[in-house]
């Protein structure tokens, strides 16, 4: 088996990225429960800052063009921390949104190469605007 281009460390971080992904899966789908969105949300960026490292998190969560999501995220962490889960999640969704907006189109490229199931996510991918990796189709070049 191929081994993986991450360090050991960021493997844990991946881990805990993870995680805090089924925390907050799991968190939705008992109704949005506080104390397991909470933990997603503190499990992945934990896991983020592992990743990526302390200082590049700072500056990522800095940055000037992203200062709206950033805000929309922590305000959504705070919100759902003082037990307003759903509005928070909201809040908190429209940041992630804004922060890896970027990284969409990495995503579904990723996910248009699985092996049984990307030409169906590529099909569906190329139905949503914005998002379908084909950008400039039209054009004959």
């Amino acid at each position: 088996m191929p081994t993986m281009w991450l360090s050991d460390t960021q493997k844990i971080g991946v881990a805990f990225c993870s995680g805090g992904g089924f925390f907050l899966i799991g968190g939705v789908m008992l109704f949005f429960d506080r104390a397991m969105l909470a933990m997603g949300n503190i499990l992945f960026l934990i896991g983020l800052t592992i990743i990526i490292g302390p200082q590049k998190t700072l500056l990522f969560f800095a940055r000037k063009q992203k200062a709206k999501g950033t805000a929309a995220f922590f305000l959504g962490l705070l919100l759902i921390l003082i037990r307003w889960p759903l509005i928070g999640f909201c809040v908190e969704l429209y940041g992630i949104m804004v922060l890896f907006g970027d990284f969409l189109g990495t995503i579904a490229s990723f996910a248009r190469n699985a092996p049984i199931v990307g030409p169906y996510i590529g099909m569906l991918i190329d139905r949503v605007p914005g998002l379908g990796g084909r950008r400039n189709a039209e054009l004959p070049v």
